[in-house]
């Protein structure tokens, strides 16, 4: 259950959300990033994994380090199998180990028992071990092509310069940013819009030093707006 947010929540236009959309994905065309999971061979359990490991890390440390773990963990079976201890050992290089390996130890054990099958309803695959909002939608986006998010810091700070900021800290309770995000990625192809959003936060849209003018979005970003505005005074 999400917190509601105080004020009115006040979406974009359909014109401005389409506007982005066909910019963005232009964008990725020529720009997009090549990652071991998004080969179109990558199953979805390596889909699956990806997403566990990048949490809180840099996607090129996650790339240099994940064929070495699908060649040792292979499938849900072979992750069951392996013991939380040795799993720890396995992700110390990445950080984050402890949490990381009681998350796919729980989680592989689950999957195994399932023979590699998610639960169909969102109630049911918030209910598996370690699965919160984000896993969530990754799963629901992966495994039926679903129109789901990939929200985290870094495609909020996308949405957020660009169409306005949130007004609750925990983007998982921000409603305008919730429904903002569905909007977004409820397209011919959300798996990709995903990920010209990350890529796009990643290459230019960056915490510190964003790449304005090269942004492809610099003429309608509320961001950019703002300090051109400061600048004048």
């Amino acid at each position: 259950m999400t917190r509601s947010n105080s004020r009115p929540i006040n979406l974009p236009s359909s014109g401005r959300i389409k506007d982005f959309q066909l910019i963005i994905t232009g964008w990725y065309e020529q720009n997009s990033r090549e990652f071991p999971w998004r080969k179109k061979s990558s199953s979805l359990y390596q889909k699956i994994i990806s997403e566990v490991l990048l949490q809180r890390t840099r996607a090129e440390t996650v790339a240099a380090f994940f064929p070495a773990f699908i060649f040792t963990f292979p499938t849900w079976k072979a992750l069951a199998m392996a013991s939380e201890s040795e799993l720890a050992v396995f992700i110390r290089p990445i950080g984050l180990w402890q949490r990381r390996a009681s998350i796919l130890s729980q989680l592989g054990k689950e999957m195994a028992r399932r023979n590699g099958r998610f639960p169909r309803t969102r109630p049911e695959i918030e209910a598996l071990p370690g699965v919160g909002q984000y896993i969530a939608n990754a799963i629901q986006l992966f495994s039926e092509g679903k129109p789901m998010p990939l929200l985290d810091v870094n495609m909020a700070r996308v949405l957020e310069r660009y169409f306005g900021p949130r007004t609750l800290a925990d983007i998982r309770h921000d409603q305008y940013l919730q429904q903002l995000s569905l909007k977004i990625v409820d397209c011919d192809n959300p798996q990709k819009m995903n990920w010209a959003i990350l890529d796009l936060a990643a290459l230019v849209c960056r915490t510190d030093q964003p790449k304005h003018f090269a942004c492809p979005l610099n003429r309608g970003c509320i961001f950019l707006r703002n300090i051109s505005k400061s600048n004048e005074l």
